[in-house]
């Protein structure tokens, strides 16, 4: 029994969730609060990572499934990194000395229908990113004019102690607002124009996304090197993570495809032909023959019409075709056929009756009707309840 369900409530997930449930729900929920797109959502992205970092272990999941958040923090399982950790950690970011090293890994959400990634294809996106300014080099402005800056006497930071109490005091550091942390600056006749001293200017870049066929929901292509640029780092790289939309014919599961197919009592019974369109454009024709029963939920598969084997593409999956019988409306035959359609069915099965059974009538189900009557009876047992402790148990004697 899990004891509490906070991480799975700011996930959205049930508590019988599966581990690719929930890695599914945290990779949209981090895409879409991430402090990159959403600046204002910082403290639900830190909450968003940390219900998946419990939640996507199994010991941890256990353990809060168990005891709540506070058995993660007696069992010394906590948080300990920070949401950046995370989320770097599920998309390929790399760990702490690899990012103080390059810059940060850019990651983009990009839908695919269906038929993009069975047959492949190439899209263009456009991504703004900053790059070494060409006027300056990534210097910021002249050569050998760069000065130390007078606030910080360049550390970068400034130190501003403050007194709390008698014979107390606070130290308290914050970068320097006149240096950004540089430590040193340009006089503004020296600036660079174009960058305004950022050493660094925005600007538009393609990138040519190719959509192998058989790639999954979820799978990541990068772009190693094509991150912001940043002088004296090595730039990061763009991770173009693959969100398949919703087909209204068809669901993939793996390598394989599921479709439901209506067809009428008669086809069920006596057989049929139906065309299926694929999903490159070509159409199947499958066929039961007469006497061959389709029943209601039947499951029959057609080899090698599923979806093409990521970079082996001659392979495909199986395609699963799911039946739906549709039954006639009531009083659809007149009752003097009746007789000989039974003749032409298996015979029923026979019924032994006796004169101490009871005979009861079938009606159609009424979901509102019976709501109401379960709701009118309760009201009237509850009154009941509320007489019988005014007055008390009366047994009446006679």
């Amino acid at each position: 029994m899990v004891h509490e369900t906070g991480y799975y409530d700011i996930l959205g997930v049930s508590p019988k969730a599966s581990p690719d449930e929930i890695r599914k729900v945290y990779r949209k929920l981090a895409l879409k609060y991430h402090p990159d797109k959403n600046p204002n959502e910082g403290e639900r992205f830190k909450l968003i990572s940390q219900a998946y970092d419990v939640l996507s272990d199994p010991k941890k999941r256990d353990l809060y499934d168990q005891g709540g958040e506070q058995a993660i923090k007696d069992g010394s399982m906590g948080r300990g990194g920070s949401p950046m950790d995370v989320f770097n950690m599920f998309f390929g970011g790399g760990g702490r000395t690899q990012r103080e090293r390059r810059g940060k890994n850019v990651v983009h959400q990009l839908a695919v229908t269906l038929e993009e990634m069975y047959n492949g294809s190439t899209r263009k996106l456009g991504l703004q990113k900053n790059m070494i300014c060409e006027k300056c080099e990534g210097y910021g402005g002249k050569k050998g004019t760069l000065i130390q800056c007078s606030s910080c006497k360049g550390r970068g930071v400034q130190i501003k102690v403050q007194q709390i109490g008698p014979g107390m005091i606070q130290q308290m550091q914050s970068m320097c607002a006149d240096c950004e942390g540089e430590g040193e600056h340009f006089n503004s006749k020296d600036r660079c124009k174009n960058c305004n001293g950022h050493k660094v200017e925005r600007k538009k870049k393609i990138l040519e996304v190719h959509v192998d066929k058989g790639m999954k929901d979820g799978q990541k292509i990068t772009f190693h090197g094509e991150g912001d640029q940043e002088p004296g780092l090595e730039p990061g790289d763009v991770i173009i993570v693959l969100d398949q939309k919703e087909h209204p014919v068809f669901q993939r599961q793996d390598d394989n495809l599921i479709m439901k197919m209506d067809i009428k009592l008669v086809d069920a019974l006596c057989g049929f032909k139906k065309t299926i369109p694929t999903l490159d454009n070509r159409t199947l024709i499958i066929s039961s023959h007469p006497g061959e029963v389709v029943k209601h939920d039947d499951m029959k598969c057609v080899q090698n019409e599923g979806m093409p084997i990521y970079k082996d593409p001659c392979e495909r999956g199986q395609l699963f075709i799911q039946f739906k019988v549709e039954f006639p409306e009531k009083y659809w035959l007149p009752e003097h056929l009746m007789y000989q359609l039974e003749n032409l069915l298996p015979p029923r099965a026979d019924v032994m009756i006796s004169d101490d059974m009871e005979e009861v009538n079938l009606c159609e189900v009424d979901p509102q009707s019976d709501s109401k009557r379960r709701s009118q009876s309760r009201e009237a047992y509850d009154e009941d309840e509320g007489g019988s402790q005014e007055s008390g148990v009366q047994c009446e004697t006679q």
